[in-house]
Parts: structure tokens; sequence; C-alpha cells
């Protein structure tokens, strides 16, 4: 074997095995050895110690395995002594003889011999070698210790540089190491020391290429390829364990000077050494700390600087690792375990971290006061700071505590500011003012952690530190704005704040406190509660309760009203700011002061004083403030602006109350100045008067009325508004465009060049720089009250819209602007090719400070001037409501007041409103409207299929367009070709023909494509729709043209189209049963959309279109002609249960009320109806007549809705009209309507009371009719109704009784009777009830009931009955005969379908809504009659107490509310209400019921258990009326004892 190099592991192995020999042998060898060496020469097989014996274990500090043999321990033992005397051995074998000296045999020999085998000391020695050994790791010392010839070096440099002519051209890497090994033996040091060494030097050489003046922390491609294959031939040592990581980390710092930070990486990357591990080796703390910054902020300023992507790239990917690195360690877990080394890196990281965020601050800090821009270094730092730092940590918690402790040093950075200046100066701190990186860098430290943990960091902080209040006021701002849930817990800590600070009377609690809320409210309050909510009323966030109740000083129940010296200590608070306090927030204090006792309103008066001394001070004058101002604005506002938005707050709360709000009221007694001067110019301004009035001018009339305005003023006021109206309207759009000077003029220039750049293809890319600046100068034309907040609605009033003088003006500009651009670049550019522009100045239009300018001015357009719009100002207009409409999804909803939905209505769906098909006009606007939308649409995608055009076209404006063609063009209802081209550039001429166009359009194929389409096709339902809102009188067709289109439509058009196509299928039926829904839906909806017609052209009394109506009788009789003798259900019944069913229960006032217009709606339908559809059919033999639907409908429905027990007269003669109509076509008429009347005394006993009750009006009619067919008298059953009236009539006026009628019902009588005294009092003279007493007691019974039911009548609708009080007597003098009679009335008052006759007629009579209100009637009865006989009937109490238990429930239902009780005892008692009834009714049984007999409170358990909850005093009084339970032996009650 060559001498250079060393022996394989294996004949290590061997000659390890050949020498186990006496420790003595052992010495001998090596003294052999040395002498060997001294002479040059090496003994071959001595000592050949293989790398696997020297190299360093990696990840470990010591050399080989330390468990290995006794020999291997005792040959480490022998070396590390050997170097260390090697220098002293060869100088003694230089100079002298040996005799001098003692031999290391006899050294070593004389200390074996002193010392004994012990079983510890090879623990013991093993220590002591390692330690020897790590103590002479320094390379350089190492070889000098050793002699031997001089070898050449081996340069690693040359092997890795590809461009030496000494370098390999592809070295191998266990050539290399070989080399090493070779190299590593003559030296006599461990290999792995020696590549450590070596590739340390590689590195240092690479790096240092860069040169003395180092402005680089990155590679340049050279350099990375050297490094590249550096770290390739030490990937090979390390897995050959031939690399020392421990002596590699030791040499690189000896470079620091010269190392790079991308060189370092990449020897992470590849797992040479870990930057954990490389940290951990520097010995010096300090300078390690100087040296990562300096690299560290070098590095940030690079990827800042101009440089190549990959260059940035890298410099990220080496910054984001070591920031990931320093976070990991610098703020891990304290309870893991580290060792010596490793307690020094979380020191390290934690300084490196706090040194860079220090220079960012002070970075940020400099930027305000030299310039804007910021450090480049300074923005890439801030910028690490994102979710890619904590993706590889996130399991841990370190990045938690790494956020808490940078929150930590960034609130206490260079605290120099005192809470004072921080009074004066938050303003200048809000969210917006506040630099980006800063607001970002709070944002990036916040994604950790919770609102709850950062509120209570901060809480911390502010307790222990001193603190930079402007980083720690802008935070709050970060906070209130990024954070929703944050909002609430900032109300919560403001209220903490406050209560601790009062229970301790601590101003260092409560000055955090005010200036944390003024620092939210700043953001506005759509984001936080403004100041003066929070000072006078409270915070009013939700689950906020310690606000609402700790934070309030306008209350009672705020911190300062528990002592005076709270009062003192707010007061003395509050005085102390006075000299650094803005004026907004002394004007807070003084128009809301706290609440004060009396007593101590001297302390109020001072301070009153003292803040208004400091507004004199200010120039600020507080009579000048507005109502509703807001005081987190920038600044102070202009009165006249401010007056504006008072009025418009003014009137939205009068919208929603219908009062005058209480501000307004307070400002014109307390505030004189400010409302005469400012508020009520601004809400008299001259206007056109709408002819229904408005919210504005209800409001200005109630003003009048309270006498809160001047005569004078009011009179100018309504002169000015009669001129406008005299004005002639100009035409919509040219008014708009004065030119004037200003901001107005600016904005007028810069459409002036956007138009030009449009024009021109060439300045196609400068048209978005032009947007910008238009943009720029509309804000500084709309005022900033005009600058509403972001709100998902926008309220509009459609009846007068109404826009200030600059957003008329600016946004008549805007829209100009487009109009004529589009028409100028679409006559020579098609839509489609016209570039960015039309969406980026829509874009513009749909910014939160435009769009409600923008709508506004659209409802002026479309809806109230549409006739004066020119063709391009129609044509223009078409295209922006298409892109509206494709926007519409992001823009938010347009209020048009109550009758519209809660939720408002689309964009899309709002344009189409703005395009009503009423008149001549708006139908002709409406066809060239949706014919120029169309066409643009279709020329915008020419090729593109059909989900586009359902994108950007309206599905209503589409079905609009056909039923304006069909309409008003006949030859559109005949088939026609198909063409091809659109006829856009025809509309933008200046002489546009809309027939020709429209006509060319409804032939275009990509629309007939397009109506194929179930969304965009016109059924017959939506043209019924579009056709019932034609007013005939301002129709564009003529009586017979509107006909003529009718009878086209249905009976040509729909009637035979497939019921899939929107069609009829040929069933006229369905064309009926469509129709009659159609007519019903546009009664209920014409009442909500009546504000947006002119209400001259609505007829008061008109519900239905009379020429569908006619259209729909013309069917039916057709329909009757073709189901004449077939028995079926028709399906006008259907249609009305279908509906009712939808329309749900009647629990609420609301649902019985539109349930109650339904019905009079399909009351309505069916008058006008031929009578006979209330019959099916005559069925069996003899023939019966088939009207059970129509009985189902009456005594369901119609029978809830009708007063005074009858139905009224209109459908009762209808009803009776048609039963004898269809009683001719039977054999036997007169008994048909006989039968059918003795059937309906059961079925429908409200028929024939409706009959009696209306009999005078009905007989003449009913005789008329029966007599054009028969020349006979009535039929029978009309007849006895005559009878009992005439009856009826002899009982009130004669003295003797007639005899009743044996075959009539007593109900029957009863009802005449009852009819016959409501006239007959009305006569005078009349007022006898003396045959009362000659009367049977059943028609007594009822005559009773249905007095009572005239009376509640009278009592829910006092202006239907002459005379209430006489329905009292009535009733009474009944109940008296009654009573004398002994019968038991009472039980009227407990009526159940279960029970005999008089019940179930009764319940089928008398309404719901009556049966309810019977407690109502038995309470008014009650004072008038005699108690002692009362008590003395048995079901007196039991029915006493159950109606008074139910008239407490419907007084708390609310179904007493709007009743006028009527109870009179006297001529002189008055109309009492509910409540007083209630408590009469408590004190009459209250009193009465110790008086009854105890029989009477049998069964009463039902009603004790509900009188306990409703009223517990009643409930205690009858528990002590009951009888006690009988006195049992207790020993029944106990258990037997069986054993």
């Amino acid at each position: 074997m060559p001498s250079g190099i060393m022996t394989s592991t294996s004949d290590l192995r061997t000659t390890v095995g050949t020498h186990r020999t006496p420790a003595t042998t052992k010495m001998a060898a090596g003294r052999r050895c040395l002498e060997g060496r001294a002479r040059g020469l090496r003994p071959r097989g001595a000592w050949q110690i293989g790398p696997s014996q020297w190299a360093c274990a990696p990840g470990r500090g010591q050399w080989g395995d330390s468990a290995g043999s006794g020999s291997a321990l005792l040959r480490l033992v022998v070396l590390a002594a050997v170097m260390s005397a090697s220098r002293a051995q060869a100088a003694a074998w230089d100079t002298g003889p040996r005799a001098f000296r003692k031999s290391w045999l006899e050294l070593l020999e004389g200390r074996v011999k002193r010392q004994k085998l012990n079983p510890e000391r090879g623990q013991k020695l093993q220590e002591a070698a390692v330690h020897l050994l790590r103590s002479h790791q320094n390379l350089d010392e190492l070889l000098l210790e050793v002699e031997g010839p001089r070898c050449e070096k081996l340069c690693l440099s040359k092997l890795i540089d590809c461009g030496s002519s000494e370098g390999h051209t592809s070295p191998s890497n266990a050539f290399i190491g070989s080399a090493l090994q070779d190299q590593a033996s003559r030296l006599g040091v461990p290999v792995g020391i020696l590549s450590a060494r070596m590739a340390a030097c590689g590195v240092g050489e690479i790096c240092q290429a860069i040169g003395p003046p180092r402005p680089t922390e990155l590679l340049d491609v050279e350099q990375r390829k050297k490094l590249s294959s550096l770290i390739e031939i030490t990937q090979y040592l390390v897995a050959n364990s031939m690399f020392c990581r421990l002596s590699f980390c030791q040499e690189l710092w000896k470079m620091q000077d010269s190392l790079v930070l991308e060189a370092v990486w990449h020897l992470h990357k590849q797992n040479i050494v870990s930057l954990q591990e490389l940290l951990e080796r520097h010995s010096d703390v300090q300078a390690l700390v100087v040296w990562l910054c300096r690299s560290l902020g070098l590095l940030c300023e690079q990827v800042e600087a101009p440089s190549p992507s990959a260059d940035v790239s890298v410099a990220r990917a080496v910054l984001t690792d070591f920031l990931q690195m320093l976070v990991l360690r610098g703020f891990q877990d304290p309870a893991e375990g580290r060792t010596v080394e490793q307690e020094k890196l979380p020191q390290v990281a934690s300084e490196v971290l706090q040194s860079l965020l220090d220079s960012v601050l002070e970075a940020l800090a400099a930027s305000e006061q030299e310039g804007p821009e910021v450090p480049g270094a300074a923005q890439c730092w801030l910028n690490m700071f994102s979710g890619q730092l904590y993706s590889s940590i996130i399991t841990t918690d370190a990045p938690k505590r790494f956020c808490t402790h940078a929150l930590t040093q960034i609130l206490t950075h260079s605290p120099v500011l005192k809470a004072s200046d921080a009074v004066q100066m938050q303003r200048e701190w809000s969210f917006a003012r506040t630099p980006p990186l800063l607001t970002g860098l709070y944002q990036k430290l916040l994604v950790l952690l919770s609102p709850e943990e950062l509120l209570g960091h901060m809480q911390e902080v502010l307790d222990t530190r001193e603190v930079n209040w402007r980083l720690v006021l802008s935070c709050v701002s970060t906070l209130v704005i990024c954070l929703p849930e944050a909002r609430r817990l900032i109300g919560d800590w403001v209220a903490r704040l406050v209560a601790r600070a009062f229970e301790n009377f601590d101003p260092e609690s409560l000055v955090p406190a005010f200036l944390i809320e003024r620092q939210a409210a700043l953001e506005g309050p759509v984001f936080f509660p403004t100041y003066a909510d929070w000072f006078k009323v409270g915070a009013s966030l939700p689950s906020c309760h310690l606000c609402s109740l700790q934070a309030t000083f306008g209350s009672a129940r705020g911190p300062h009203g528990r002592s005076k010296k709270a009062l003192v200590f707010l007061f003395t608070f509050l005085s102390d700011l006075v000299p650094f306090e803005g004026h907004q927030y002394l004007k807070v204090h003084v128009l809301h002061p706290p609440l004060v006792p009396e007593r101590l309103r001297p302390l109020l008066t001072d301070y009153i004083t003292l803040a208004r001394t400091r507004l004199a001070d200010l120039k600020v004058s507080i009579e000048d403030m507005g109502l509703y101002e807001d005081l987190s604005s920038g600044g102070p506002t202009q009165p006249h602006s401010q007056a504006f938005q008072d009025v418009e707050k003014a009137l939205e709360v009068f919208e929603h109350s219908g009062r005058i709000p209480a501000t307004v009221m307070e400002a014109s007694i307390f505030r004189r100045p400010y409302y005469l001067t400012y508020f009520l110019p601004a809400l008299l301004r001259p206007r056109v008067l709408p002819k229904t009035p408005d919210s504005r001018a209800a409001f200005i009339e109630s003003l009048k009325r309270a006498d809160k305005i001047p005569l004078s003023l009011y009179s100018d006021y309504r002169h000015a508004c009669s001129a406008a109206d005299q004005k002639k309207p100009e035409s919509p759009m040219e008014k708009a465009e004065p030119s004037t000077p200003g901001s107005l003029g600016a904005l007028e220039a810069a459409l002036g060049t956007f138009q030009a750049a449009v024009a021109d293809p060439a300045q196609e890319a400068a048209v978005s720089a032009h947007v910008a600046v238009i943009s720029e100068r509309l804000l500084a034309v709309l005022e900033p009250g005009d600058t509403p907040a972001d709100v998902p609605v926008i309220p509009l009033d459609v009846l007068s819209p109404e826009l200030g003088q600059p957003q008329q003006e600016a946004v008549g500009l805007l829209l100009t602007c487009f109009c004529q651009s589009l028409v100028a670049t679409s006559s020579s550019t098609p839509p489609q090719r016209q570039g960015p522009w039309v969406e980026l100045f829509v874009r513009l239009l749909c910014g939160r400070a435009v769009l409600p300018a923008v709508l506004t001015r659209l409802c002026q357009l479309l809806l109230h001037q549409g006739p004066n719009l020119s063709a391009l100002h129609v044509v223009g207009l078409a295209a922006l409501a298409v892109h509206l409409s494709e926007m519409g999804p992001v823009l938010p909803h347009v209020d048009l007041g109550p009758p519209a939905s809660a939720q408002g209505l689309s964009v899309a769906a709002f344009l189409d409103m703005l395009l009503p098909c009423r008149t001549g006009e708006s139908l002709l606007l409406c066809g060239r409207f949706c014919t120029a939308a169309i066409a643009y649409v279709l020329c915008k995608s020419p090729s593109a299929s059909s989900a586009t055009g359902h994108g950007r076209l309206s599905p209503r404006l589409v079905k609009k367009f056909q039923f304006v063609v069909l309409r008003l063009f006949p030859e559109a209802q005949e088939p026609c070709s198909v063409l091809g081209d659109i006829p856009w550039r025809p509309l933008c001429l200046p002489s546009v023909d809309w027939t020709k166009a429209a006509l060319h359009l409804w032939r275009h194929r990509a629309l007939r494509q397009l109506l194929k389409e179930r969304e965009f096709e016109l059924t017959y339902r939506d043209w019924l729709q579009l056709e019932l809102g034609i007013q005939p009188q301002a129709d564009i067709l003529s009586d017979a043209e509107r006909q003529d289109f009718h009878q086209w439509a249905i009976y040509q058009h729909y009637l035979p189209e497939p019921i899939a196509e929107g069609g009829c299928g040929g069933d006229l039926e369905v064309a009926c049963r469509i129709l009659t829904e159609a007519m019903i839906d546009h009664c209920q909806s014409a009442r909500g959309q009546e504000h947006l017609e002119n209400p001259d052209l609505v007829r008061r009394g008109q519900v239905v279109h009379l020429d569908i109506l006619c259209r729909l009788q013309e069917m039916v009789a057709e329909l009757e002609l073709r189901q004449s003798g077939t028995a079926g259900r028709h399906f006008l019944f259907e249609v009305f249960r279908r509906r009712l069913q939808a329309l749900g229960s009647t629990v609420t006032v609301a649902s019985r009320l539109l349930r109650q217009q339904e019905l009079l709606l399909h009351k309505r339908i069916l008058l006008s109806l031929p009578p006979t559809v209330l019959f099916a059919s005559l069925q069996g033999q003899p023939a019966a007549v088939d009207c059970a639907e129509f009985l189902h409908w009456v005594n369901s429905e119609l029978r809830n809705f009708c007063h005074g027990g009858a139905l009224t007269h209109d459908i009762t003669a209808h009803f009776f009209r048609g039963l004898l109509s269809i009683s001719v076509r039977d054999e036997d008429p007169s008994l048909l309507v006989s039968l059918t009347l003795a059937a309906f005394q059961t079925e429908c006993p409200i028929i024939l009371i409706s009959a009696l009750l209306w009999w005078p009006r009905l007989e003449p009619v009913l005789t008329c009719q029966w007599r054009q067919h028969l020349q006979r008298p009535l039929p029978r059953g009309l007849q006895q109704l005559a009878e009992a009236r005439a009856l009826a009539w002899s009982c009130l006026s004669l003295d003797t009784a007639p005899l009743t009628p044996a075959s009539q019902p007593s109900w029957v009588s009863a009802a005449a009777l009852h009819f016959v005294i409501q006239e007959g009092w009305r006569e005078p003279g009349k007022k006898e009830l003396q045959w009362l007493d000659w009367q049977q007691e059943e028609v007594l019974l009822f005559l009773l009931f249905f007095a009572m039911t005239g009376l509640l009548s009278a009592q829910l609708t006092p202006h239907e009955v002459s005379d209430p009080l006489r329905a009292v007597d009535v009733c009474v003098a009944i109940a008296e005969c009654l009573q004398k009679k002994r019968t038991a009335w009472l039980a009227l008052f407990q009526l159940t379908e279960t029970e005999a006759a008089l019940s179930r007629v009764l319940l089928q009579v008398a309404s719901d809504q009556h049966i309810r209100m019977l407690p109502l009637a038995f309470f008014s009865l009650l004072p008038h009659l005699d108690p002692d006989t009362l008590i003395r009937e048995d079901a007196f109490l039991h029915v006493a107490v159950d109606m008074y238990l139910k008239l407490v429930q419907l007084f708390v239902a609310g179904e007493t509310s709007a009743l006028p009780i009527q109870a009179a005892q006297s001529q002189q008692d008055h109309q009492r209400d509910a409540l007083g009834l209630i408590t009469k009714a408590r004190g009459f049984l209250l009193q009465s019921i110790p008086r009854c007999p105890e029989r009477s409170c049998l069964n009463m358990v039902e009603l004790l258990e509900a009188s306990k909850d409703l009223d517990p005093e009643v409930s205690a009084a009858l528990r002590k009326k009951l009888p006690a339970p009988p006195k049992l032996d207790p020993d029944l009650y106990q258990e037997p004892r069986l054993f």
C-alpha cells in the first residue's frame, strides 16, 4: 500500500485484532511509532486508524464512538498525549542526547505500577480523553504540533473551480474523499476536521470573491455554480462520515466578515449545517446579533432595489427561512429543554427581531417628517410578515408569542407623547391617515391573535408600561375597521375602564377610556357609535350591557350618579381636558351635559362656563351646530351643508314615526337662530309640488300646524313653488350642462378631454388615465356630506326625485358625456370593438358616492321627463341601463319607501320600473328604449351564446319589447321572414325611424332565437299583467282597436298556443282562470304602485280594467254554453280557494285586512259576471240546485267579513237573481226555489237572514224577474220571508202578539224582529217593547243574540249604527224578559258546535270576530241588570269568570285596542276604553264572588288554573269560595305496616 493512502476499515479491524497485547506492549509500540515519525518514516501497520474512528459524527461534538473498546480508548489517550508533548520531544531529539530525559516507556511503566485496575477507571478515562481532545481541536495548532515532512496542501477550491487550469474536468467525489483521507493520514488528524476546514475555506473563498466593499448579500451566477459543486462534495463527505459539522461551524465564523447570507442559506437548504446549529456555534452573542441585523437589513434593501427576478425570489426565500427560524427559536416554549449552546439562540433571535422592528418603526416615523417615501428595507421587512411566515411553524405557539411580543414592542416604542398630546392629535391618527405599512403590520400581527387576547394584552401593556399613544390609538382604529367582532369588545373594554376609574377614582383609567372611545368613534357611525351617543346615552352595540349601564353620563344610572365624590371626579376630569379638547367634543359636553342632581347644578354650570369660554377662544359658535351633526367628521361642517343633512335625517325620522322629531322641536325653542337661519331655508326649498303630498310636504304642513314656521316664510315658499310649477320643462339633458367655473368647470373640461380620447383610437391606452382624472374631479364637486357610507339599500323618492344643485349638474354632465361618446364611437366602430372605455366609465358611475345621484337622475329622466328625451339620449341611456343591470349583483338595492319590499329592488328591477306601460307616451318611450337596449346587447355579443344574453339582458325588458311591438304594429302579428343584420348604426343617427328599427329587430335571427328561451317568453300571464296596466283613457289605441287587439291576443295567439310555451293549450277554462288571477293580482299591486303613476289618471273606484273584464264576461258566457248540463266545480271558486289558502291564517290585524281586501276583490269579480256562475247545475229528480261551492265560500270566508250578522245587499241580490234564473230551467221553478231555501235553513242560514234584512229592496227586483218568466206569485219560500217581516212589524205596532207560523224556525222570526226593531228605532214614537212578554222563549234567545251582535257591530263600526245606546237598551230589555221567564239565557255566551240547534245556527250566522267579542257584550249588559237576580243563577259565576278571562286575553292580544267601548249607565256616560271596562268587570267580579252560592262554584278547576296566570287576585277569591275538602282520617294516607 502506498504511504500516502490510509488503509481501509477492514485493515484497521485486522490491525487492531492482531495487537491485543498488554498495556506495556502497546506503549512500546507507541514509542517506536513516535521515533519513526521523528525520522520522517512511518512503520508499516502501526497506528493505521480509519476515518470511522476519527471523523466527527454528524450533530455531535465528539470524534468517533466514545463507547468503543478499551484498546480504541487507549489509542485515543496515547495520541492525545503525543500531540500535547510532541513539540518538547522533538526539541529534545534535535538538541541533545536522549540520556538526559526519561523515555515515555519509563514514565508510563512507572504510572502503571502505581495504579491498580478499577472498574470505574474506564468511564473516567473516557471522559478525560474526550475533554482533552476537545480542548485541542484547533486545526492550525494541531498541525504545528505534528512534525513531519512538508507536503503540498490539498486545495478544494481548485477542485470546484471549473474555470481553473488546475481543476479537474469532472472531479470524482470518491477521489476527493480518498485524497482527504490520505492528507489526514499524512497529517495525523481526523479526516472530518480536515474536510470541515477545507469546506469552510472553500465557502470563504467563494464569498470573498465579492470584494472588500461588500454591497450585497447575494451570490452571482458563477458563485452559485461553485458553491453548488462544493456542496455536492460536502454532501458526499457527510454521507460517508468524513465531515465534522462542529469544526465546520467554527471555521465559518472565523470568516464572519466575509460570510454571505445566501451561502449560509444554501448550506442550510442542502442539509450541510442548519441555521440553528450554525448560530448556536457562535461564541459572541452581541457580535452575532450585529452581523445578523446588518446582513438581513442589506438583504431587504436588495429585495426592494431593481434587480433580476431570480435574485429577488432567492432573497425572499432567504429572508423567509431566516425569519421562520428566528421566530421559532426566539419564541419557543420556555419549558422545552435546551443545551448550553441552545440557550444563546433565543436571546439572539429575540434581539435581532426587536432591533429590526425598531429600525422599521424609526423609518416610518422619519418618513412622516421628511417625506412620504418609506425606505425599501422597512417595506420589505414588513411585507415578510405574511401567512407564508407561519406556514411551517403553525403547529407551535411560537408565532402567537412572537405576535404578542411584537405588539408590545410596537405599542411601547418611543413613548414620548403624553396623554394631553393624544387628546389634541388623535384625529390625525385615524385609520385613513395612518401609513398603510403600519396598518398592514397591525393586520398581519393580528392574524394569530383573537380579539379577546389582543385587547387583554393591550390592557396589560397600558397598565404596566409607558406607551406610544399614537401607535396605541392607530391600533384601535385598525381593530375597528378590520375586525368587526372587535367593535363590541372595544365597547366592553371602554365600559370596564370607566367602571374601574369610578370605583377607584383613578384618572389613569378614565384617560384611556375616553381616548379609545373617541378613536373608535372617529371611524364613523357605520363602524362604531358616535362619541355623542356614547357620552349621553351609552354605546348601542349588541351584547354591550356594560356600555349601556356604565359608560352613560346622560342618565341617572351612570357611574357619576352614585355620589357627590363621583360627580366631582367627573367634572374635575372634564375640566382638566378643556385646554386640550377639540371643539367637537366640547359641543357634545355642552349640548348633552351629564345628568346632575339639582343640588349639584353649580358643578355643571362651572364646567359649561369653562367649555363655552374655550369654544369662544377657538372661534366656534355652538349655535351653528347641526341637529344631527356627525362629530366623527374630519373638521367643522359648514352650517349650510349640515342643514341639508339635518333636513334629510328629520324627514327620515318623520316618515317612520309620523311625528315631528323631538330634536327639531327642541331646536325651534332652544336653538332658534340655527333653526330659522339654516334649517328652515334648507327645508323650504322651492320645487314643483307633487299632486299627492309626499313626506316632505307632510312634514312642512305638520310644522306649520305646530306654529314652527313663520307665516311670511311659508307664504314665500308657496309662491316660489307655484312659480316653479308654471315653468315649462326644458330638454331634460341639456338643462344640466351649464358651463360653470371652479370644480364643476374642471369636471367639464376633464369630460371633454375624455370624449376626445374615446373618439381617437390612437389614445385608447390613455382612457383609463382620463377616467381617473374624472373621478378625482368628480369627488371635488361632490361635498363631503354627499359621500355616504357603504349601505345595502339606496333610499329614493320616485314621486319627486330631487338632487342638490352640484349633484344635478355633475350627474347631468356625466350622462351627457356617456351618451355623446357612445353615439360618436358607434358611428364608426361597432360596440363590440369600442375598447374598455364603457366598462371603465360605468364603474365610475357605480361608485358609492355617485350611484345614488345617477339613479335619481335616471328616475327624473325616464319616469318624469321621458317624452322630452332625444334619440341620442334614449340610445345612450339604454346602453347604460344594460351595463348597470349587468353589474346588478354587486350594487346596492333601491328602497322606494313603505309600499315596496323590505329588501328593496335590484338595480335591474328599478330600471324596469322606470319604464311603465301606462299611457301612449310611456308606451312609445318604452318601445324605443327596449329597441335600443336589445340592439346594443346583440351588437355587443353578435356571436355569443344565449347565456351571454341572459347575463346582460333583463327578461322583463325583452317582454316589454314584445308587448309593445305586438300592440303597436299589426304587421308583427303575422309570420315574418328572418333577417341577419342588427339595426344598431341607424339608431345612432339624428333622424332615426323607430318603427322601422323595431320591426327590423323583431325579425332578427338572434332575437328570434332568444325568444325561444323560456325566460324571455311573453306568456299569457305576462301579457295580461302589462295590458292591465294600460290606462284606457290615455291609450294610444282607440276603443275599437284595443278590442280587436284583445280578441286577437286571446283567441288567436294565446288560446291555441301550448301551455309549455306560455299559452292556454286550447282550454278556455284555463284562459279564464289565468285572466281572473291576473286581474286580482293587478288590483292588489295597483295600490302599492299608485305612487308611481299620476294620481289624476287613476279614477277613484275603478277596481279592474273594464275592457279585460268584458273579455272575461265573454269567455265565461261561452264557457257556460259549452258546459251546460254538466256537473263539476266552477273554476272561479277554485281560484278563490287557492288564493285564500296561500294567504295563511288571520292571526294578526294586518293578515285579516289583507284577507278582507282579497275577499272584496273576489266579490267584485263575482258581481261583474252573470249570477248563474254561482250555481253549478241542476241535478236529480226532482231537480236540486248545486251551489255547494258558493255556500262553502259564504260560510267559511264571507261570513267573517260582514257586520250585523248579514251579507251585503249586492251579493245577496246577486245570489237570488241567479237562483231565480236557474230555477226557470226546471219543470217546477216554484218548488225548486222553495226546496232550495228550505235546505238553506240548515246549510247556510246567513243567506236567509240577509234576505230578511234586505227584503224591502229585494222584493220588487225578484218579483219583476219572476214575472218575466212566469205569471204567478213568488215561490212559497220567498213568500215566507215576506210573511216573517210582516209579522215582525205587526208585533212592533199592535198591542196583541200575532201567532208565529209553525213552519218558520224560531231564528227566522227572531231575525225578522231584530231587523224590524232596528228600523223601528229610527222612527219617532216606536219606543215600547211590551210585546216581548208575548214571545216564545226560544225566539227571545235568538233575538237576544242578534241584538248582541248588533251591539258589537255598533262598537266595531259605530258609524253604521244610528244610536248605539239604543242597542244596549234593547239587549237589556230582552235579557230582563228572559230573567222573568227564568230562561237560561247565559248559555248564549258559551256556544259550542256539539250542542243543540241553537248553538249550531248561531255559530253559522255570527262571524268569528263577533264570537270572540262576546265578553264585551256580556260586561256591557251587566251594569244594567239586577245583580241579585244574576247571582242566584247557578251558571252565572262560571260564565262571568270565563267571560272575564277571555276579555283579558282579548286585551293582551290587542284586539280591543281600537274599540270605542260603550257601557252606558246613564245618559251622561262617556265612551269608555277597553281597560276601563276590564277594571269595572274585575271589580264587579270580586264583589260578586263572595255573594254567589257554593253550588255555583262547582266545576271551576279549569278556570282556576287559567285565572292563576291572568289575574291572581280573582284566582285567590275563587279559591276562598270553594268548599274545603272533607277531613279524612290521616291514617288512611299512611302506608300499611306489612311486617
